[in-house]
């Protein structure tokens, strides 16, 4: 791990950011494992409806989210152009289907905003922060806790 990278600074941290659905969303990098093109699902019966399926990274079951069905977007077809971002919540590795990854970027914390008491009650619960920049844009950061809960707990 490099020693003076961005993440490691107070007041700025470093998050990937992606479309889905043509919007913009965020998460910090910490929890990216890595980052592969879309690869078909098996399909698992009774699993929830974001759920595309699970695939086989190096041996390991990896169930894979399709990020823009969880925010209500609605559900993603998947091709080739698709990308799969691998990330760790608590002790589980996540595939998180989206549409492109954008950019890697250092944010200071003083461009991070709440979300908006007028925005709804599921934007809330899955948007931890919205982040601006000088040129106008917005990405919005994914709490993954909150999209995810059943997955970050440990099941016996």
């Amino acid at each position: 791990m490099l020693q003076n990278s961005a993440h490691d600074t107070p007041g700025r941290r470093d998050v990937v950011s992606f479309r889905v659905a043509e919007q913009d969303f965020c998460i910090d990098i910490g929890v990216v494992r890595e980052i592969r093109g879309w690869t078909p699902t098996t399909v698992l019966p009774h699993s929830q409806d974001y759920v595309k399926g699970v695939v086989n990274l190096r041996g390991s079951v990896v169930a894979v989210v399709d990020l823009s069905a969880r925010l209500g977007f609605g559900a993603t077809q998947p091709c080739a152009r698709h990308i799969i971002i691998i990330v760790m919540i608590g002790d589980q590795t996540v595939g998180l289907l989206a549409d492109v990854v954008s950019d890697i970027l250092t944010i200071d914390d003083t461009a991070m905003r709440h979300v908006p008491d007028i925005a709804s009650e599921v934007a809330r619960d899955f948007i931890s922060n919205v982040v601006t920049f000088e040129d106008g844009r917005m990405l919005r950061k994914i709490d993954l806790a909150r999209v995810l809960p059943e997955l970050a707990t440990d099941r016996a």
